[in-house]
C-alpha cells in the first residue's frame, strides 16, 4: 500500500511541513537578527541546523512508531473485514493491546463471532427448509408481486416445466431464449387469475384447477412484508384420482339404485297384479308368479355380485389355489356353452395348444372369468357371427383369447369397461341372461388375484378380443 496515502503517512507529511514552517520563519527572523548582535553567529547558525535535523528525524521516528501501533493494526482490521465480506466468516484480528486500536479489535471479534453464529443459524434454517420443501408431497411455489419465481421444491419445479413445455405462459409465446428462460419462471397460465385475485383481495384463495385430463388442488395465500403484500406462495396437489374417485362413487351409487330399482318395480308391480286378482287362469298367476321369481333372482345375483366384489376389493376374497390344465377348463367351457351357440345361431370355436397348460389358480374363480367374458360374448354378438375362445404359451405366460364378431366398443369407451356398472352403449338392452353390470369389474379383480392382467381391443363394427395373460408353473417351462 503506498506510505503516502496512509494515515501515518499525512500526519508525518503535516507534521513534518508544520516543523519546516516554524524552522523557516525562525530562520527568517533570526538570522539576521544573529548576525547583528552575536559575534559568533557561524556555531549559532550551525546549532540552528543540527537542531532542524533533529527535528526532521524525531518526527520520521514518531511515523515509524505510528505506524506500527496504528496502521499495521488498522490494516489487520480491514483485510479481516474484506475476508468476512468474502464469506470467510471464521476470520478473527489476533491483536491484544488496552488501547482504543485494542477495544476496536476486541469488538470486531466479536461482532465476527455473533455475525458466524448467525449466518450459521441462517443455514441451518435453510437446509432444514430445504429438505422439508423437497420432501413434500405436494408441490410448492413461491412468487414476488410480479409473478416471477422466487421459490420452488422439486416437484413444483417439475410442473412449471410440464405446463410451459403445454405452451402455457402469461405474456404470450416467447422465440428468444433468454425469453423463454424467463417465461418458465413466471406464473402460469392456469394459476394467474388466482394468483391475481389473490394480490388484489390479498387473502388465501383455493381452487381446482384442470390442466392436461388432470386435476389440481392450488391453495395460495400472500405473502406480507410489513403491511405490504409482496408475493403469494402456492401448494398444488394432484386430486385427479380423488376427483375421479368421487365420482365413480356418485356413478356407483346411482347405478346401483337404478339397477335394483328395476327388478324392485317389476315385483311390486306383478304383485299388485296378483293381489288385484288380474290373473283370470292359473297358467296367468305362475306366469306372473314365475317373473316375480326371476326378477328376485336377478336382485340377488346384483346384491351377491355386489358383496362379492366388495370382498375383492378389500383383499377379503377366499381364492383356494392349486395346480390345475387349463386345457380342461376350456374343454368344459366349450361344452357348456355349445348348446347356446346352436340356440342363437352363431359358432363357437375353442382350442389350446396340444401340451397341458399348467398353472396356479382357483379353479372356480377362474371358471366364473371364462363363463363371464363368453357370456358378454354371446350377449353383443348377432346371430351368424362367432365367438373364438384360444389359449397358448408365450414368453412363460398362458395367453387365452376371448374374441367375438359382434358390434364392438368404441375407443372412448375402453378404458373405462372394467368400472362398475359402466355401459359403452348407454341404450343397449342386456339380453336374456339380465347382466348385473359388475360382471367385467369382477374378472378384473380375479385376474389380478392371480396375479395376471387383461385388457380388450375392440373396432366398431368388427368385434371385440378380451386377452387374459396368466402366469405358468414351472413344469411349462421347456
Amino acid at each position: 500500500m503506498d506510505f503516502w496515502r496512509t494515515l501515518v503517512g499525512k500526519l508525518w507529511l503535516t507534521i513534518s511541513g508544520l516543523v519546516a514552517c516554524v524552522l523557516l520563519t525562525l530562520g527568517l527572523f533570526l538570522l539576521p537578527y544573529i548576525d547583528t548582535n552575536f559575534t559568533n553567529s557561524d556555531a549559532i547558525k550551525r546549532l540552528f541546523t543540527y537542531v532542524s535535523i533533529i527535528g526532521f528525524t524525531m518526527t520520521t521516528f514518531f511515523a515509524l512508531f505510528l505506524l506500527t501501533k496504528i496502521t499495521q493494526p488498522m490494516q489487520q482490521l480491514i483485510q479481516a473485514t474484506d475476508a468476512i465480506r468474502k464469506g470467510k466468516y471464521n476470520t478473527r484480528v489476533a491483536l491484544h493491546t488496552s488501547d482504543e486500536i485494542g477495544q476496536l479489535a476486541s469488538a470486531f471479534n466479536h461482532m465476527a463471532e455473533e455475525l458466524e453464529r448467525n449466518i450459521q443459524s441462517l443455514q441451518l434454517e435453510k437446509e432444514q427448509m430445504a429438505s422439508v420443501l423437497r420432501s413434500m408431497g405436494d408441490a410448492v411455489i413461491t412468487f414476488d408481486k410480479q409473478g416471477n419465481m422466487i421459490l420452488h421444491n422439486p416437484l413444483g419445479e417439475m410442473i412449471m416445466d410440464s405446463w410451459h413445455k403445454t405452451g402455457w405462459e402469461h405474456g404470450g409465446q416467447e422465440d428468444d431464449d433468454t425469453h423463454t428462460a424467463t417465461a418458465v419462471s413466471r406464473v402460469p397460465e392456469p394459476l394467474y387469475p388466482l394468483f391475481e385475485r389473490v394480490i388484489r383481495e390479498r387473502q388465501e384463495e383455493s381452487s381446482n384447477i384442470h390442466v392436461k385430463q388432470q386435476v389440481w388442488a392450488v391453495n395460495m395465500t400472500p405473502l406480507y412484508s410489513a403491511n405490504d403484500v409482496h408475493g403469494t406462495v402456492s401448494v398444488l396437489r394432484n386430486v385427479t384420482e380423488e376427483v375421479r374417485t368421487e365420482k365413480m362413487l356418485r356413478d356407483f351409487v346411482a347405478n346401483a339404485s337404478h339397477e335394483i330399482r328395476t327388478p324392485l318395480q317389476m315385483i311390486q308391480g306383478y304383485s299388485e297384479a296378483l293381489l288385484d286378482g288380474m290373473a283370470s287362469s292359473k297358467e296367468e298367476s305362475d306366469e306372473l308368479v314365475q317373473v316375480i321369481y326371476e326378477e328376485s333372482l336377478r336382485m340377488s345375483r346384483l346384491v351377491q355380485d355386489l358383496l362379492d366384489l366388495s370382498r375383492m376389493e378389500a383383499g377379503h376374497m377366499d381364492m383356494s389355489f392349486g395346480e390345475m390344465k387349463l386345457n380342461e377348463l376350456i374343454e368344459r367351457m366349450d361344452r357348456k356353452f355349445s348348446v347356446r351357440a346352436k340356440e342363437r345361431d352363431l359358432k363357437l370355436e375353442a382350442g389350446c395348444q396340444p401340451t397341458p397348460l399348467l398353472i396356479e389358480a382357483d379353479t372356480d374363480r377362474l371358471e366364473q372369468v371364462f363363463t363371464n367374458l363368453l357370456d358378454n360374448a354371446f350377449r353383443h354378438t348377432p346371430a351368424g357371427g362367432q365367438v373364438t375362445v384360444q389359449a397358448v404359451l408365450k414368453d412363460e405366460q398362458v395367453k387365452v383369447t376371448f374374441t367375438d364378431t359382434g358390434a364392438g366398443i368404441p375407443q372412448e369407451d375402453l378404458p373405462h369397461i372394467f368400472e362398475r356398472f359402466y355401459k359403452a352403449d348407454k341404450a343397449r338392452v342386456r339380453g336374456e341372461s339380465g347382466g348385473t353390470g359388475l360382471g367385467l369389474a369382477i374378472v378384473r379383480n380375479i385376474v389380478e388375484a392371480h396375479h395376471g392382467t387383461i385388457h380388450a381391443d375392440s373396432e366398431v363394427g368388427k368385434g371385440t378380443t378380451f386377452t387374459l395373460l396368466l402366469p405358468v408353473r414351472h413344469t411349462n417351462r421347456v
